[in-house]
């Protein structure tokens, strides 16, 4: 269970642990060798050996025990002492709450998105964000709420259900699924009227999809598709997103923003104008004065 506990703390790139404190490791250190450099010196000065067999003797011994075999066991026994903050600070971590993003659609009648806030409240779920998408047979609504660590995805769908939902998911959600979203979505039209090429990747980032260049993708069971065809000579552009169908606002979205593209593009190609410098002369013939 230790080693379990502290092999959680390793670096999921390279596999290695944080580096414990410097005060720790010392102290851990000194209590590995201390003990075997005590018994060392004292066995070989009760054999009254030569001086070279004795130097001989200590650094030998010193080097296969301390350096191979103590201090490595030392580390692996004290392994949960050596990172111990690191430790305390990954179960504060753990037992913080998290954020959930949840998809579902509900019919457009009255009370219908209360009593889905009470379904989550019983469940100690907190409603941080809602967006509601218009569809013809009814709305989708988009929530982002916090719960405890110890309430499972399986209980915020249950409580969905109960609520009337249908065609519900329930995804982990970061601190960047709280930004603001006209202030993303103006961010990423200020990246496309900066450079429309980026476009295709643009709109990716906005509906969470997929971008895929080729004309025929392979679409995967419960995927998605949405194709844009832009005026002129852009291409078409196919976008696929599993799990979730795109809204009609997302589609709307995905539409203004190639729009964008379409007229940063004329503009840049447009040629340039060159300025013209009027001189206004110093001194007029009939100047009035007044």
């Amino acid at each position: 269970m230790r080693q379990t506990e502290v092999h959680a703390l390793a670096c999921e790139v390279c596999g290695r642990l944080p580096h414990p404190r410097r005060t720790r490791l010392t102290l851990a250190k000194l209590a590995a060798v201390f003990p075997v450099e005590l018994a060392l010196h004292a066995l070989v000065v009760h054999l009254e050996l030569s001086y070279l067999v004795t130097v001989a003797v200590l650094t030998i011994t010193t080097t296969i025990l301390v350096i191979w075999v103590v201090e490595p066991g030392a580390m692996r026994y004290l392994s949960r002492w050596l990172h111990g903050p690191e430790l305390t600070h990954r179960h504060r971590l753990d037992s913080a709450e998290r954020l959930w993003r949840i998809r579902v659609r509900l019919d457009n009648t009255p009370g219908r998105l209360e009593l889905l806030a009470k379904q989550l409240a019983y469940r100690r779920a907190n409603i941080l964000t809602v967006h509601v998408h218009h569809l013809e047979d009814g709305v989708l609504d988009e929530l982002v709420v916090s719960t405890p660590a110890d309430v499972p995805p399986q209980r915020l769908a249950g409580a969905v259900a109960r609520s009337g939902g249908t065609a519900i998911g329930v995804w982990p959600a970061s601190a960047l699924t709280l930004v603001d979203g006209q202030t993303r979505a103006l961010g990423l039209a200020a990246r496309v009227a900066t450079d429309p090429d980026e476009l295709p990747l643009v709109i990716a980032e906005l509906l969470g999809a997929q971008y895929v260049p080729s004309a025929d993708p392979d679409r995967t069971p419960g995927s998605t598709m949405l194709e844009i065809v832009p005026e002129g000579e852009m291409g078409a552009m196919t976008f696929v997103r599993s799990g979730e169908p795109f809204t009609p606002a997302e589609v709307a979205r995905a539409h203004r923003l190639t729009d964008l593209a379409l007229l940063s593009g004329q503009h840049r190609d447009a040629p340039e104008i060159p300025a013209v410098t009027r001189r206004l002369p110093s001194q007029y013939p009939g100047s009035f004065r007044h």
